[in-house]
């Protein structure tokens, strides 16, 4: 018979070593049930323990006191509580339970939720990210931590996660949020290029069927694409997505965003802020209205874009006037803000208003580049080592290969040519 008094007592002594917490683990998985049913009055027996030196112990009995309902008064104890657990709990000890504490974190996501201060969930789930994650694996907390950094607007914090590089996901459905919350955080920090890799991860992931997450992807993809490319695909939807069948799926959800971009590529400025006009309420429901603005804003820069490889110089006033913008301080502007942002190289006469385009001062002899340019051949042949070892691993699965069996057709053996026995050399 089982006390939350014994367990404790075992808890504290059988903490130290590696055996010890083997058998730690297989006390605490038989009184897992009785601590459930306990659940009401365990809160004052973790302050017997050390969260660092007994975090599995502390973990099971944390996980059966946040297993019930919580009211806001509860939460506001337990988000402190858990906090402190999170930020020092021993990662090789969590490890051992890595289901009881997922459900851990993902109660205190909801308890921070409740009491609507996501920004105090951002650095203890940064923490159990790290601790719980092995290298280059997807885990079911990494979408929540993004979820909580974009509702704390701590985009930044966010991309840290997002560097790195991932192979191994245990939950489609978990790497669906990854890279849609990933991409939202890339967009908050302007980073438009990883955004569109992660969100075009979605709308090209293999799925039977459209779900709503693909959706709401492909609506920021297009947008983003508008924005970073000036255009959404290249000689067909082909490109984008892969399959004509996942094009057929995707096209009656979102004609709006696709006459968006038709009606951008036309290049008019009055056209594309009447039809934007005309479906602001839409886009404004879709949380997208932003988003959408800058794309008319991109067309601006598309089209002074477009003056760079026709004119050497050009007035500012005449720059206003082709672009469609007010004035030639408007266009100054625009132009000064793209220089600065690398998007074309020129100067700006101040006394008589004239630019002067420029060709790219970049030679792809710097030292900086020699290293970004070998550190992206590293990479890549470290990817294709990867691939390599997962296609290997895959031809050998055995349900792969059943798999493969079943569906592959007979052939006779005169289907195939002869090949002869020796050959002379």
């Amino acid at each position: 018979m089982y006390t939350v008094e014994s367990l404790v007592a075992q808890i504290q002594g059988l903490s130290s070593s590696a055996g010890d917490l083997s058998l730690l683990l297989t006390h605490l998985k038989q009184a897992d049930e009785f601590l459930h049913n306990e659940s009401t009055r365990l809160f004052p027996f973790l302050e017997q323990l050390d969260p660092t030196l007994h975090s599995l112990g502390y973990l099971y009995i944390l996980e059966a006191s946040t297993s019930g309902p919580v009211t806001n008064e509860q939460a506001r104890r337990l988000v402190l509580l858990i906090s402190r657990f999170l930020t020092s709990c021993v990662a090789d000890q969590i490890r051992l339970a890595p289901e009881k504490f997922i459900a851990v974190c993902k109660s205190f996501k909801d308890q921070v939720l409740m009491l609507e201060a996501p920004i105090r969930g951002v650095v203890p789930l940064l923490e159990a990210v790290k601790k719980l994650r092995s290298s280059e694996h997807l885990t079911t907390l990494h979408p929540d931590f993004l979820q909580i950094c974009l509702l704390a607007k701590c985009y930044k914090t966010g991309f840290s996660i997002l560097e790195d590089d991932i192979f191994e996901v245990d939950q489609p459905r978990d790497f669906y949020l990854y890279c849609y919350y990933g991409g939202m955080i890339c967009i908050g920090q302007k980073r438009f290029q990883k955004a569109l890799e992660l969100l075009h991860n979605v709308v090209t992931a293999p799925m039977s069927s459209i779900n709503a997450i693909a959706v709401e992807a492909f609506k920021k993809y297009v947008l983003v694409s508008l924005i970073y490319n000036g255009q959404i695909y290249a000689g067909g939807f082909e490109v984008l997505f892969g399959f004509h069948s996942l094009t057929r799926l995707f096209l009656p959800f979102e004609q709006l965003y696709i006459e968006l971009a038709n009606t951008y590529s036309i290049g008019k400025i009055s056209e594309l802020e009447t039809y934007i006009q005309t479906n602001r309420e839409k886009f404004d429901s879709d949380n997208n209205l932003g988003l959408v603005k800058q794309v008319v804003s991109s067309m601006y820069k598309r089209n002074i874009q477009r003056l760079t490889q026709t004119y050497l110089t050009l007035s500012l006033q005449d720059i206003a006037n082709t672009v469609q913008l007010s004035s030639p301080k408007e266009a100054e502007m625009h132009v000064l803000q793209m220089i600065q942002d690398g998007e074309i190289y020129a100067t700006i006469n101040q006394r008589d208003g004239m630019v002067r385009f420029l060709e790219d001062p970049e030679q792809y002899k710097t030292c900086e580049m020699i290293e970004h340019i070998d550190s992206s051949i590293q990479r890549i042949m470290t990817l294709s080592k990867k691939l390599t070892a997962m296609d290997e691993l895959i031809s050998c699965d055995p349900l792969y290969l059943a798999k493969v069996g079943r569906e592959r057709q007979r052939f006779d053996f005169d289907d195939f040519d002869s090949v002869p026995q020796k050959f002379n050399i």
